[in-house]
């Protein structure tokens, strides 16, 4: 297989064409876990869009609330999108070629929009805790500009800050394996590939875990002490229920997302020892099934959203 050469700092850097998405090399009933997934992002991009489409076209659903909700259903199309499509390319059209700078742009996008999945859960996190906390003084603490500057800054950070962290794999060369060892172009397995130092990318990609998954972590750590203490001072045990209850379905979801992901990133990045196999199903079970039940577990069990779905059901069954 040929490579392309750059000169950089006086030595050559050695660029393949492109690398191999092995995915799986013993996993059993390949095709069946490959048809779930293609299942996954089916329900993903059907039940997130029609929460956007009915927030969108409601006006009474033009809140701090549903802002949030919304930008939430939109990163969870496109982190689906970033990565199930050409995994079923991989394994059912047996397809595993990706070229190196597509593989850059597929790395961007999945790091970009996992980070942004996290800081979106403490952007609800946020919504709950002034809900809760702040009842008196969320028309100024939560407002609709609010919320929407706290989202656009999250956007801009989170796309901003990987452009580095994928631009410095371009230092790399890889002149020996170009078989990526994930089911897409996974950051630390393909920088130890290169045969010349690769420390700086190991330090980039430890830092920005480590700051990138538990700031929003710890954030909704504090967000949830700060709810309960408000929930104890309350008189009512109705009251205390009632406040709980609007918390449940997103504590779900942070249990759904952080758990496997800690495990995974932070136990693959710091310890080789864990099974390839294992990382990959982990890994595409973690990245994939939040974005899938968020709109079903949160968002469906909210009363507004409900409410007009009914309604948008049956305005279609009664119009000619």
């Amino acid at each position: 297989m040929s490579v392309a050469k750059t000169v950089s700092n006086s030595s050559a850097i050695i660029h393949p064409p492109g690398f191999y998405i092995i995915g799986f090399q013993v996993f059993p009933h390949i095709s069946v876990y490959i048809l779930f997934l293609a299942l996954v992002y089916i329900v993903t991009l059907v039940f997130n869009a029609l929460l956007m489409y009915v927030i969108a076209c409601d006006h009474y659903l033009h809140t701090s609330k549903f802002l949030a909700v919304f930008n939430l259903a939109l990163v969870d199309i496109i982190l689906n999108t970033t990565t199930i499509p050409s995994m079923i390319k991989v394994f059912f059209v047996k397809d595993n070629f990706i070229p190196f700078n597509l593989c850059l742009v597929q790395m961007y996008f999945y790091y970009s929009f996992v980070s942004m999945e996290a800081y979106s859960l403490a952007i609800l996190a946020y919504d709950r805790m002034v809900a809760i906390c702040f009842p008196l003084r969320q028309n100024i603490l939560n407002t609709v500009q609010v919320m929407s500057c706290i989202v656009a800054l999250c956007w801009m950070y989170n796309l901003g800050r990987i452009i580095y962290s994928v631009s410095i794999m371009s230092e790399l060369s890889f002149c020996d394996s170009v078989r990526v060892f994930s089911y897409f172009c996974d950051y630390a397995p393909v920088f130890r590939l290169a045969c010349n130092d690769n420390s700086k990318q190991w330090s980039v990609a430890s830092t920005s875990s480590m700051v990138n998954l538990l700031l929003p972590f710890f954030f909704i750590i504090l967000s949830y002490v700060s709810i309960l203490l408000a929930v104890f001072r309350m008189q009512s045990v109705g009251s205390r229920v009632k406040a709980l209850a609007t918390c449940v379905e997103h504590l779900i979801l942070v249990a759904i997302f952080y758990i496997p992901i800690f495990s995974i990133f932070l136990t693959g990045l710091y310890f080789r020892g864990i099974d390839p196999d294992l990382r990959v199903l982990s890994l595409s079970l973690a990245s994939c099934i939040p974005p899938c039940v968020n709109p079903i577990m949160y968002s469906f069990k909210t009363k507004e959203i409900k409410d007009r779905v009914r309604t948008m059901f049956r305005r279609m069954k009664t119009s000619p």
